[in-house]
């Protein structure tokens, strides 16, 4: 019995502490939102971003190209060849050609994370100045919260009032004028060129006499 009396009395005391009145009045919650994708497309870095990236992979495009164009020349000789060599070099021939596309296709994979690092690497800053600029503008205007509105698999933000918008306060903080219908860059990684190695041929076996 008086272990249920100070079961009672716990309850009693947990529900008191949500309605009597706090000694210490909290501020009100305040939610603001912003598009980090429409903020960056404004950013006079974003240009250059995209410019970086683009020469980046134009690199990596003509590595693979040059990858490709050695291996095609090499399939067509050992293609108009291949009757007149011994099964020893005609063996060498197909066992060169397969690894070589081995080492194209490879090639394509290192590129593609090679481009994801690249990306993160230039943006890295960037990101790390609107974030700044966000705590800013929140601690100035009093927001609790400041949530991402851009559209994705799993949005945070579904719906909110238009004056809960800072992003062209952010801007604005920044020294940035906002201009409307700027195309915000994509937050995927570029893709890296596709490899598109010919098939090599197949290994004959050669019967022993």
């Amino acid at each position: 019995m008086k272990n249920l009396h100070l079961t009672f009395a716990a309850a009693l005391l947990i529900a008191g502490s949500f309605f009597a009145p706090s000694a210490q009045a909290q501020a009100p919650l305040k939610i603001g939102f912003t598009s980090v994708e429409y903020v960056l497309s404004q950013m006079p870095e974003s240009k250059q971003i995209e410019s970086d990236l683009k020469a980046y992979g134009t690199q990596l495009e003509a590595q693979i190209k040059s990858k490709q164009t050695e291996y095609q020349t090499k399939l067509e000789a050992y293609q108009k060849g291949q009757s007149t060599m011994t099964p020893v070099i005609k063996a060498d021939k197909e066992k060169e050609l397969t690894t070589l596309g081995q080492s194209i296709q490879e090639f394509g994979q290192s590129a593609q994370q090679s481009m994801q690092q690249k990306q993160q690497t230039l943006l890295r800053p960037v990101l790390d100045k609107i974030q700044k600029t966000i705590d800013a503008v929140a601690d100035e205007n009093g927001y609790t919260y400041v949530l991402n509105s851009d559209s994705g698999s799993n949005p945070v933000l579904l719906h909110g009032p238009k004056d809960g918008d800072v992003s062209d306060v952010i801007l604005k903080k920044m020294g940035i004028t906002p201009t409307a219908n700027a195309p915000a860059p994509s937050t995927q990684a570029p893709r890296a060129p596709s490899t598109g190695v010919p098939t090599a041929p197949s290994k004959t076996k050669t019967k022993s006499k």
